[in-house]
């Protein structure tokens, strides 16, 4: 990893400066306890270009509870090994409800409306442990590779706690399985999920890792993940689908594809150009974070880059 003072480093700088004066910065995830009690006045934010300079300002090495931001990674690992298949199992449209909701899958006959909501995460997990043994730990070794940290873990105060208030998950869970959208037990399916989401991460990890979608699909050892033309289907979902039922407002002020996790941090790509991973906990009443939606939208303002 090498960083430089130049370059992104001004504008992210004015950034923080403004985000500092900004009043209100929403509520942090209280239902689940162990994210509750953060301050949702901690910020940062880091950008990484695609060759692997990290530029980063206030709070970019803190790492943070990653949760619905993993939910990228674990698509693409299963969609390189299943490509179009996966779609037999879970949609590619927004939802218009919330991430958890039970609705639409009665209506759909088990199959999530797209990968991001917690039903479609939960395919996409399933499909991943089937294929590896071990989803959670296949995550984890991706994350290590394309960020160079091998420190990165799980938190396991986080896994228990969202284990221990998962009720809904298992109801998501149960309610595919019976249309035999699941293949593993469901137990084991919600531990490896809740692992998934108990990442600890920095904004500086988070953006070298997704750096493959700024790549076309190109990993960071210069392999090749997935094709130009699968890099570009996750970066469109993840504009369409990645800001739960505010991926509208969030394309319309944001200009790029963009997911976000309740732990307070959202990941977004500019194709060719960079990634971003900006984090503050406090968090709108859709889940994303107050001031990274603010703080995305000004890099977006101040240099021009976006996917219009």
């Amino acid at each position: 990893m090498t960083t430089s003072p130049t370059s992104f480093g001004p504008v992210l700088e004015r950034i923080a400066e403004e985000i500092e004066r900004t009043p209100g910065r929403g509520r942090p995830a209280d239902y689940i306890p162990a994210l509750a009690a953060r301050d949702p006045r901690r910020f940062g934010m880091a950008v990484a270009e695609p060759d692997g300079t990290v530029y980063g300002v206030g709070d970019w090495r803190e790492p943070f509870s990653a949760q619905s931001v993993t939910k990228v990674f674990t698509l693409a690992l299963v969609l390189a090994r299943e490509g179009d298949a996966l779609w037999e199992h879970v949609g590619r449209e927004p939802s218009g409800n919330r991430f958890n909701s039970l609705v639409q899958l009665e209506y759909e006959d088990g199959i999530p409306r797209n990968p991001f909501i917690n039903a479609g995460a939960l395919v996409v997990t399933d499909r991943l442990h089937t294929r590896s043994g071990d989803a959670a730990g296949e995550l984890l070794a991706f994350l290590r590779a394309e960020s160079g940290n091998p420190q990165l873990g799980f938190d396991e105060e986080v896994a228990a706690s969202e284990s221990a208030h998962g009720d809904r998950n298992a109801a998501l869970a149960h309610f595919m399985a019976s249309y035999g959208n699941i293949d593993n037990p469901v137990p084991v399916l919600l531990e490896q999920y809740f692992r998934q989401c108990s990442v600890a991460a920095s904004c500086a990890d988070l953006a070298l890792a997704a750096s493959f979608l700024a790549r076309h699909g190109v990993r960071a050892d210069g392999t090749r993940l997935l094709t130009r033309s699968q890099a570009k289907q996750v970066n469109a979902i993840m504009l369409t689908c990645g800001t739960y039922d505010a991926a509208g407002d969030f394309a319309y002020r944001v200009g790029l594809p963009g997911k976000s996790g309740v732990g307070g941090g959202i990941i977004a790509v500019v194709p060719g150009r960079c990634t971003l991973c900006v984090w503050s906990p406090g968090l709108d009443e859709r889940g994303n974070s107050v001031a990274g939606v603010a703080a995305l939208d000004r890099f977006n303002t101040l240099t021009g880059l976006s996917v219009f």
